[in-house]
């Protein structure tokens, strides 16, 4: 009887968040699917201010339903890939864009990373260098490499 009550129970709980993530999901009407694949790509590309590290796609803050009502209706309206980003970035600065354009302002955003690749792979060669330098530079006493002929004779 247990095992019925945990099985119901556990189907209870992902019906109820079902019909609550069913329930939470905002639906834009397109006529044209040219448009809504316009509104699908910018929502993804376009970050939320306030989430800081996800897209107004999978936010869920209400600046980013705005956000996604917003882009809703320049797209509506005819508006561009181009026309929407420079709305959000001129509103919210280059962070609304998960592809900020290269400035002096945004040099970091675009160096760093390959600079800490490159800086990594340096110090891991650096480091295997000085390893095997060190392991040559160990020599055997003569204690030791007779011992070692000793038990090379052996095998």
């Amino acid at each position: 009887m247990t095992n019925l009550l945990r099985w119901s129970l556990l189907l209870s709980a992902m019906l109820l968040s079902w019909s609550i993530a069913a329930a939470n999901l905002e639906t834009y009407q397109f006529e044209d699917p040219a448009k809504e694949a316009l509104f699908r790509e910018l929502i993804a590309e376009l970050r939320c201010p306030k989430c800081q590290n996800q897209s107004i796609a999978d936010s869920d803050a209400p600046l980013a339903k705005d956000l996604r009502d917003r882009t809703y209706a320049m797209v509506q309206a005819g508006a561009s890939k181009r026309e929407v980003i420079d709305y959000m970035v001129t509103r919210y600065g280059d962070f609304a864009h998960y592809q900020p354009p290269v400035q002096t302002s945004t040099l970091v955003l675009w160096v760093l990373p390959s600079a800490v690749v490159v800086i990594g792979a340096m110090v891991i060669v650096i480091s295997v260098r000085r390893r095997r330098t060190q392991v040559d530079d160990e020599q055997l006493t003569a204690e030791e490499q007779a011992r070692l002929d000793a038990l090379r004779k052996q095998d």
